[in-house]
């Protein structure tokens, strides 16, 4: 057993591209927690897909074993966090299990919008943060100006920022001793009942759902009966231990301890993060507060480009949604697409990793559907609807209003991009809340932004205006009433459900006009004419025609009279009319990758 008062919990918090895994990577290095010739890069990031882009996508726990400066052995159990704005919930979970966070900030680039949401997340929860500036040894690197950002932000004295390269490792080693002198131990009594917070979870193909734990009252033995508060299942931990690079079976764990329960649970519903483990017999009475839920912000229909795979790719949401609780899904069909699922998702970059997760992990292919959002919808007998597809949208004679989700923009940027960044707010129907300066050359701009216009292509006009220096992060802040419509997309004068969007009246000609375009580039010439539609209701707002294949039927016709050939063609123009009354247009894959792409 471990002395409580030698424990510290801790995370790493840090906008993306910022160090965080490398300076996590010197941690393992310093604490001797992974064999020399097993090192490598980004050594927390276990998934291909975060080691091709660079970034951190699910929260990893690690425990190290640190002889400080004053001889004592710490256990230090660190856990890892993403940066982008996408990932926030495995942010917020990371955050309910420790006591401290080092907040990591780049010194050539300075605070970040996703800075500062971290950081109000840290004080939320009552955190011990301690501020890092990292890659101080880049020529480009402003210590001075950046220190100042983090002092003003934090309200410290700029002495007590430190210092450090992650990749040389120079000033890793006083960081460290840092975190030590500075987060507090554990508190828990070990005298009290059981209480376990479930942070995270994880699905494993011969053990079953594995749930990741904080002790935070009591001890927990191998083989004890435990419970569940939220789901009221009971059962026995058949393993339970704390984490290396792969889990350290133990036969008990203690207060202030991070570590892992096998409890023979292969039902996927039966875990819920934030829930508490008590013990069967003698247990708590009252469960842990749980840390805030994240609300699924983006929705996209997933199908699979095999109909007979429709059964895989349940199965592989559900392993999914163990690893990631921000997924959300429910059966639909399309009568475009077939069978498939209605998914919910943090973000748009939050969608694409899913999909890319459940071709690499799962081996499924899926077409997604056109991202939109949860619309509010009053009805004219006084009922409500919460919708999160255009298909689901009662007649417009039932409806009273519909309403869209606002989202809360925080834009932090060189002030020479202030001006585009504007202009982009006010075409995306964004209000300028207020906008404060950093410092001289960086300002903070705060925007009230419909969530469906921030999703799509926001961040990278953003990035594209502001030649990469801007930074961004949103939030939910509610509903609004706007002028908005649905509009279908019809093909051959039959609705394709899949193109379906619910879009802002004044834009309507213009999305109208973008998608038949795109449309006629990639649907496939037919032996008839197909016309392409973008329809408000019974009103066509915009079409395209895709022209028939030209058969010379005349070819054989030479010499005699005209009205032969005439005759000819009649018989071929009654033969394409007919042809279109029974024919269907098959719409390729590519055709709904670009219709995603759209702006």
């Amino acid at each position: 057993m471990i002395d409580q008062n030698s424990i510290r919990n801790f995370c790493i918090i840090a906008h993306i591209d910022h160090g965080k895994s490398t300076f996590a990577d010197r941690l393992l290095d310093l604490t001797n927690s992974v064999e020399r010739n097993k090192m490598q890069d980004q050594m927390l990031d276990s998934m291909d897909l975060e080691r091709e882009r660079g970034i951190t996508i699910k929260s990893h726990p690690i425990r190290m074993m640190y002889t400080a400066a004053d001889t004592q052995q710490y256990c230090l159990n660190l856990i890892d966090t993403p940066g982008h704005v996408d990932f926030s919930y495995e942010v917020s979970k990371s955050l309910a299990a420790c006591e401290g966070a080092v907040l990591l900030v780049d010194a050539t680039q300075g605070i970040e919008a996703q800075t500062l949401t971290n950081i109000y997340l840290a004080l939320d929860n009552d955190l011990q943060i301690i501020p890092v500036m990292n890659k101080i040894d880049l020529p480009s690197s402003r210590p001075e100006v950046v220190g100042r950002q983090i002092a003003d932000l934090l309200g410290i004295d700029g002495e007590e920022i430190l210092s450090c390269s992650a990749k040389t490792g120079k000033g890793v080693r006083e960081a460290l001793e840092c975190i030590i002198k500075e987060v507090p131990p554990p508190q828990g009594s070990l005298d009290k009942p059981l209480r376990a917070l479930v942070f995270d979870s994880l699905y494993d193909p011969f053990r079953g759902a594995i749930a990741y734990v904080r002790i935070v009252e009591g001890r927990l033995a191998k083989n004890a009966a435990i419970r569940f508060f939220v789901s009221g299942r009971e059962n026995e931990a058949s393993e339970i231990g704390h984490f290396k690079l792969v889990r350290m079976p133990q036969p008990e764990l203690f207060a202030g301890e991070v570590g892992y329960v096998v409890a023979n649970i292969k039902t996927i519903a039966d875990i819920k993060i934030g829930d508490t483990i008590t013990t069967k017999h003698h247990g708590a009475t009252e469960r842990l507060p749980g840390y805030k839920e994240i609300k699924p912000m983006v929705f996209s229909g997933i199908y699979p480009i095999d109909k007979d795979d429709y059964e895989d790719l349940r199965s592989a949401l559900e392993r999914l949604q163990l690893n990631d609780g921000s997924i959300s899904y429910q059966p639909e069909s399309s009568t475009a697409l077939g069978f498939g699922f209605r998914a919910g998702f943090s973000g748009l970059l939050h969608m694409e990793v899913t999909q890319e997760r459940l071709f690499r992990e799962y081996g499924v292919n899926i077409i997604t559907t056109l991202p939109n959002v949860e619309y509010k919808v009053e009805l004219k007998n006084g009922n409500i609807l919460f919708l999160d597809s255009p298909a689901k949208l009662p007649d417009p004679k039932e409806t009273e209003s519909i309403n869209e989700p606002v989202c809360k923009v925080q834009l932090v940027t060189p002030t020479d991009f202030v001006g585009a960044l504007m202009k982009l707010c006010e075409d995306k129907r964004g209000r300028m809340n207020t906008m404060e300066y950093l410092e001289e050359t960086r300002v903070c701009l705060h925007y009230t932004i419909p969530l469906s216009e921030v999703i799509v292509d926001f961040f990278d006009r953003m990035k594209s205006f502001s030649r990469g220096y801007a930074s961004m992060d949103y939030e939910f802040s509610g509903y609004e009433k706007n002028d908005l419509i649905k509009m279908d997309i019809l093909i051959n004068g039959d609705v394709v459900d899949a193109f379906s969007a619910i879009i802002h009246r004044d834009h309507a000609y213009a999305y109208g006009q973008s998608i038949t375009s795109k449309l006629k580039q990639l649907i496939p010439r037919q032996m008839y004419t197909v016309a392409i539609q973008a329809a408000i209701g019974t009103r066509v707002v915009a079409r395209t025609t895709v022209k028939a294949f030209r058969k010379d039927v005349t070819s054989k016709c030479y010499g005699g009279d005209i009205s032969r050939k005439r005759k000819l063609l009649e018989k071929q123009k009654e033969g394409k009319k007919r042809m279109k009354q029974v024919g269907n247009v098959e719409i390729p894959q590519e055709a709904f990758l670009a219709v995603l792409k759209r702006g």
